[in-house]
């Protein structure tokens, strides 16, 4: 998937094993460090489809210490609604479990896919947090900025979070 040019293209291009390996490893440190991380989106039968899942902010992000969402398919997975489903989950795990209080989400101004499922999560669209930054497999890219908090509508719901020892619905 990180090896495939039209899956990369917004993100620099292809990437290879070592650096693949090197955002597992990352997933993983951070679950270990949050509880929560990206996680694997396969189909009903077991096939890997990509990935969905909230992440902490790297230490020198332009918008400073955040939780960012993210999803990345593999090119057959595309146009089916796998990240929108896959991104819903994590943001209802990151609200509601976690107690997350903001999660954002960034995308660079082409990137009209990212774009949608922003839309169809209920993102707001947050323009005074746009950036740009320096990347050495892109170069400076803009990031535009959406973000979700547990109050927007299709998590409201969902992520009520009970008084302690109140009774649990149903």
């Amino acid at each position: 998937m990180n090896a495939h040019p039209e899956v990369m293209f917004d993100l620099g291009g292809p990437i290879g094993r070592a650096a693949s390996d090197a955002k597992l490893d990352r997933y993983a440190a951070a679950f270990k460090q949050c509880g929560f991380c990206r996680w694997a989106v396969e189909s009903r039968d077991g096939a890997f489809l990509g990935y969905s899942g909230v992440m902490p902010s790297h230490e020198d992000h332009p918008l400073g210490p955040h939780f960012e969402i993210g999803w990345r398919l593999v090119r057959s997975a595309w146009g089916r609604g796998y990240a929108t489903e896959a991104a819903k989950a994590a943001l209802h795990d990151a609200f509601a479990r976690a107690g997350l209080g903001e999660v954002v989400a960034y995308t660079s101004p082409d990137n009209r896919r990212s774009r949608a499922v922003m839309d169809r999560l209920c993102m707001q669209r947050d323009p005074s947090r746009d950036f740009t930054a320096d990347y050495d497999s892109v170069g400076t890219w803009r990031g535009l900025v959406w973000v979700a908090g547990p109050e927007a509508p299709p998590y409201r719901a969902q992520s009520a979070v009970r008084e302690r020892g109140s009774p649990k619905p149903g």
